[in-house]
């Protein structure tokens, strides 16, 4: 297991690499090009830049998050084609730069979602929350009018601001793209890339839904143990594999997480480790890394990840706003090297009781 932390580039994150590099045990980062958009080819030129900028900090390049897809290949619109030519362009420049993992998701319009993202806890923390009563009342199509000047509180990391200029012309572009329309789009999409996959040894890391189930009407097909099989199923290639994110997953107390991480052995290539807690369904906080702060049981789920031998990176998922830290929300610094200690801290005491057991 290899621990990282996700980072936003030194035009956008307020955390530093040199920061990064003072967390105990943190050896890379993820990252991304994000002034690239959807659709258009990363030049060798831009891959090397930003993995010299990594590596001259002290830190790994551990992978890509994200080489978002264009809207016309989750549609199967009759250019697809055109932009799956472009992202395995993209692909080969990131192979031939010695890069081999790339995470990703096909989730339509928006990529997660939350109704909160700044809920005050009693300790004086604040967290991402979901609320389906709350995200109801909301006319997506409406909420990002006046995008430029007043966000309303909802843009959130990872979101793709040039999609969300044009969100009432996507819904009408999926209004006929139901689950299986989508699924066949994905499979579609991962036949096409494999090939290039497995020549340079790039993993492709599928994230999960998040929230587990459709929001604003839209479909979601990576939110189960039995959906996710079907597409691993439906590409059976080691390089098709996931992004075990336990706070989408543990969105929907129904997954059992760790059942599913020991399931798809051999599939998981990379791993999103955070918390939260339900209190009702289709309501959620996110909480400290720590089992006893959530409803996750991080001890389970960091030993499934050890008893399947995972060697892939993992990273502290979003955290709390915590010692007064401004920073994009879930992103910043202090909570999530909290969380990065913690997990490591886990993982030295599973390994210990495993070699003393055998």
């Amino acid at each position: 297991m290899k621990m990282t932390l996700r980072w936003f580039g030194s035009k956008h994150d307020s955390v530093t690499l040199k920061q990064i590099r003072q967390i105990p045990g943190c050896v890379g980062v993820i990252t991304t090009l994000y002034d690239t958009k959807p659709g258009e080819v990363w030049t060798k030129e831009a891959i090397k830049a930003m993995k010299d900028e990594v590596e001259e900090a002290g830190l790994e390049l551990s992978g890509i998050e994200s080489v978002n897809i264009h809207d016309d290949i989750k549609i199967g619109a009759s250019t697809r084609d055109e932009y799956i030519k472009n992202y395995i362009e993209t692909l080969e420049n990131l192979g031939e730069a010695g890069i081999d993992l790339v995470c990703y998701n096909f989730m339509p319009v928006f990529d997660w979602t939350r109704s909160d993202l700044a809920k005050m806890r009693t300790d004086g923390s604040t967290v991402l929350s979901y609320d389906q009563e709350l995200i109801d009342k909301i006319d997506p199509t409406a909420m990002f009018e006046q995008i430029d000047s007043n966000s309303n509180g909802f843009v959130m990391p990872g979101w793709e601001p040039e999609r969300l200029a044009r969100v009432k012309e996507l819904f009408e572009l999926y209004k006929e793209v139901d689950e299986e329309k989508l699924f066949e789009n994905l499979i579609y999409f991962l036949k096409a890339i494999m090939p290039t996959c497995e020549k340079y040894n790039i993993k492709m890391a599928i994230h999960q839904d998040d929230p587990a189930w459709p929001v604003f009407g839209l479909p979601r097909i990576v939110n189960n143990k039995e959906n996710i099989k079907r597409i691993l199923d439906a590409v059976p290639v080691m390089n098709n594999g996931l992004t075990l994110c336990t706070g989408s997953l543990g969105s929907s107390p129904n997954n059992d997480i760790p059942d599913m991480i020991r399931s798809f052995k051999g599939r998981v290539h990379f791993g999103h480790v955070r918390n939260l807690i339900h209190h009702a369904p289709g309501k959620f906080d996110e909480a400290a890394h720590l089992s006893s702060d959530g409803s996750l049981d991080m001890y389970e789920i960091m030993k499934a990840f050890y008893d399947i031998g995972m060697e892939g990176p993992i990273r502290p998922d979003h955290g709390r706003m915590i010692w007064d830290e401004v920073a994009m929300p879930g992103y910043g610094l202090y909570d999530r090297a909290l969380g990065a200690t913690y997990l490591n801290g886990l993982w030295e005491a599973i390994d210990k009781l495993s070699k003393a057991n055998k």
